[in-house]
């Protein structure tokens, strides 16, 4: 087989709308190398956004059907491709995204050499002008930061979010696992990471995670709260993913904290308001922030609203309730997909890797590939 195959495989990847940009050293092809075989990288070549049976894979792939049905269970089942399995049906397999994807799909088998590769490539990979049109998670508030008389929609209200899913899942945080494993510090709590739904199936199939309650995801809520964690959703109405992350070792928030103003990338509602008067000067609120939007100046708290993310986290444990959440303006607050397949394909079409007429063309050749394979199988 051409050894260009995980060049191939790279551009297929960045081609898909989370990207997978070339670097000039090319250790993006070093981490393909580590996860794919040949063989596997020929198999997800065949794979595309659309979910798609085993028979139209197998013709796409020119193997038999029994052949791939055996080789696409094991790299779904490695997290190199996502499938869709429901009791009584035949499995949907489609191609998984880098990130958010495969690489949280190797929470559980994550080496050192692995972790390190994927840290050199972070800043070629999180392109935040990108992220600022079509973020794949948004900041929502720590619940007790706000007040009942404010304006709150159902999808920016964690509690809320979890009350509508009827399957839910604890998983270890990727970036924690990522950190640890490279020798760095953090005492936060590590099996944090909700998913939900179709995310939840995929994750209890392949053993990356654990099925809770609903009051469980509740107490890992309050778990954030008192560990200073960042609730990130989905950035979707519905939601499949709820990270709990900390400003040490979640690669979003380090990326939008190195941007002088956090606040224009990031997609949150609120924003906190300080006021001096009531500050009792403890500092207790610059420890918990995690984009470094308050200092001590002259024994008081100062707030840096470009930095603000909205978080609410300076909000539930200042002493003399000198700091609060207000709503930005409607005008301000970035527009939340309805669902994860808008939300993909408004970052597709922000990286200029997915408009209408492409996206137009992977249907009509699933149509015509499904139609192919059907008449083979007669």
């Amino acid at each position: 087989m051409s050894q260009d195959i995980y060049q191939k495989l790279a551009k297929h990847l960045d081609d898909l709308p989370g990207g997978f940009p070339p670097t000039e050293d090319g250790v993006e092809l070093k981490i393909l190398r580590r996860l794919f075989s040949e063989d596997e990288a020929a198999l997800a070549l065949c794979l595309t956004l659309i979910p798609e049976n085993t028979a139209v894979v197998a013709k796409r792939a020119k193997i038999p059907v029994e052949e791939a049905e055996e080789r696409l269970r094991e790299l779904a089942r490695k997290g190199l491709a996502f499938s869709i399995e429901h009791k009584g049906r035949a499995p949907l397999y489609m191609a998984a995204q880098y990130v958010i994807g495969i690489w949280e799909y190797h929470v559980k088998d994550l080496d050192p050499e692995l972790a390190r590769d994927m840290q050199k490539y972070i800043p070629t990979l999180f392109n935040m002008k990108t992220w600022a049109k079509a973020p794949q998670l948004r900041t929502i508030p720590i619940g007790r930061s706000l007040e009942s008389e404010q304006k709150i929609m159902p999808y920016e209200e964690a509690r809320e979010l979890i009350a509508k899913r009827k399957k839910i899942l604890v998983a270890p945080c990727i970036c924690r696992v990522e950190n640890k494993i490279t020798g760095g510090k953090c005492d936060k709590p590590e099996e944090v990471c909700l998913v939900f739904g179709w995310g939840a199936d995929y994750y209890q199939r392949n053993g990356l995670g654990r099925l809770i309650s609903r009051e469980e995801a509740y107490e890992i809520l309050d778990l954030a709260d008192k560990h200073a964690l960042v609730l990130q959703p989905s950035n979707a109405k519905k939601i499949v993913n709820i990270c709990c992350c900390c400003g040490c070792c979640c690669q979003i928030l380090k990326s939008l904290k190195r941007h002088p103003k956090p606040a224009e990338l990031v997609s949150s509602a609120f924003i906190a308001q300080l006021d001096r008067e009531e500050c009792l000067g403890c500092g207790l609120c610059v420890d918990r922030c995690q984009m470094d939007a308050l200092a001590m100046v002259d024994d008081l708290a100062v707030l840096d609203a470009d930095r603000c993310i909205g978080c609410g986290l300076c909000v539930t444990t200042c002493p003399g309730e000198a700091l609060s959440l207000k709503r930005k303006p409607d005008d301000e607050v970035k527009n939340v997909p309805a669902n994860m397949i808008t939300s993909t394909l408004a970052l597709g079409k922000a990286r200029g890797k997915l408009g209408p007429a492409k996206l137009a063309g992977m249907q009509l050749k699933s149509k015509l590939d499904r139609l192919l394979a059907s008449k083979k199988g007669a």
